[in-house]
């Protein structure tokens, strides 16, 4: 009988994490992976978020990004909270586009709808919330 088939993110996680871990403790662009495991991009992309999902479930060293490095292990706490405050300003970002271009117009024309207005007090608290952890 066949060997049971790698689901194929994990397929791309297992090409990602060695050439992640040869590159510590420095860090890789997409084209750095791309050359180094011979993936396309998506792939790449793919590999990587299986290995967050993995890293998570089994408490290792998290992958950060950062610009001038690219995708990253690092060990430590300091780089992680600098990751950790960047992905919540984008999530700040998007949250208030949802309240200023969705839900603000909806409520200018029917300031009575019950849905618009739970969800805008709702998410105007969750925007505070993320505001104070970006700034932290």
């Amino acid at each position: 009988m066949a060997g049971k088939a790698r689901p194929v993110a994990e397929h791309y996680g297992g090409l990602v994490r060695p050439a992640l871990k040869e590159a510590r403790p420095t860090g890789l662009h997409t084209r750095q992976f791309v050359a180094a495991t011979r993936l396309i991009p998506s792939k790449v992309a793919r590999g990587v978020e299986h290995l967050r999902d993995v890293g998570a479930a089994e408490h290792l060293t998290p992958i950060i990004w950062r610009r001038r490095d690219g995708y990253m292990f690092s060990d430590e706490p300091a780089d992680w909270i600098e990751y950790e405050k960047k992905q919540f300003r984008i999530i700040l970002g998007r949250l208030t586009r949802v309240i200023t271009e969705t839900l603000d117009p909806h409520l200018a024309r029917h300031p009575e709808d019950e849905w618009a207005r739970l969800a805008v007090a709702q998410l105007i608290g969750v925007r505070a919330t993320l505001n104070q952890l970006a700034k932290a």
